[in-house]
């Protein structure tokens, strides 16, 4: 099976690429703006014996941009079979500075670059014939935070276009589903925090630590897997046990 992982050159979507290899798929790698970060993710796919490649862009740049990645990836490895939106970027504001610019720039890559990518991908699913997923990232900051009213909006939008894609996709057979990460060990919460500070807030949740990016991986390919082949439009919740909706 072929997948191609949105924001793959570090964190989350890197820990994806490479569980997603293990698990037997080739794996299509998308990068912003690090390359040799790129190259890495690809040489740990390889070695997992599955092909790999890199497909540079910007998945807030448009409807045209994610198509345009979503074909070059089944340009390069065959139909996308399987998609994880994991781009995304969290700009701190506080809600009384927030700036139009902010909200316009998160809006871009979290929602609407899950949507188009997203889209594209299941075009070139139903073109083929192929049964596939489709994995969106959201956050447990569905629930709120102070300094990202932008954040949160576009996280809860992906737990909307989730289930709407679901729904709309089901006659296909082609699967829709979302992930909310916790407190997870990315540059995300050491962003204004020190190690020390990190730590006792992954010491402060129910199972005592931070998430791994390789916890919501698993997850990841578990929705990828025909395990998964009866579960679609469900929002699931990896987390340490820090929110329990």
């Amino acid at each position: 099976m072929v997948a191609l992982v949105t924001g793959a050159q570090q964190g989350i979507g890197r820990a994806c690429a490479l569980a997603l290899a293990a698990a037997g798929h080739d794996v299509a790698i998308n990068w912003l703006d690090d390359r040799a970060a790129a190259e890495a993710v690809a040489e740990g796919v390889r070695a997992a014996e599955r092909k790999a490649a890199l497909v540079q862009g910007d998945v807030g740049a448009g409807a045209r941009a994610c198509a345009a990645l979503v074909e070059a990836a089944s340009a390069a490895l065959g139909t996308v079979e399987v998609l994880v939106n994991n781009a995304g970027i969290f700009p701190r504001a506080e809600f009384l500075e927030m700036e139009e610019g902010q909200w316009d720039q998160v809006f871009a890559v979290n929602l609407k670059g899950s949507v188009f990518c997203a889209q594209a991908a299941a075009r070139g699913m139903v073109a083929a014939g192929v049964k596939g997923c489709i994995v969106n990232l959201a956050s447990s900051a569905v629930r709120g935070t102070p300094v990202g009213v932008h954040y949160s909006a576009t996280k809860n939008g992906v737990v909307g276009i989730t289930r709407s894609m679901a729904l709309a996709l089901a006659s296909h057979g082609i699967r829709v589903n979302a992930i909310a990460p916790g407190l997870t060990d990315t540059a995300q919460p050491r962003h204004g925090n020190s190690d020390e500070e990190v730590r006792a807030m992954g010491a402060a949740l129910p199972l005592g630590r931070l998430g791994r990016p390789e916890d919501i991986a698993d997850m990841a390919v578990f929705l990828a897997s025909p395990g998964a082949g009866w579960i679609t439009g469900q929002v699931y919740h990896v987390n340490g046990g820090g929110y329990m909706p």
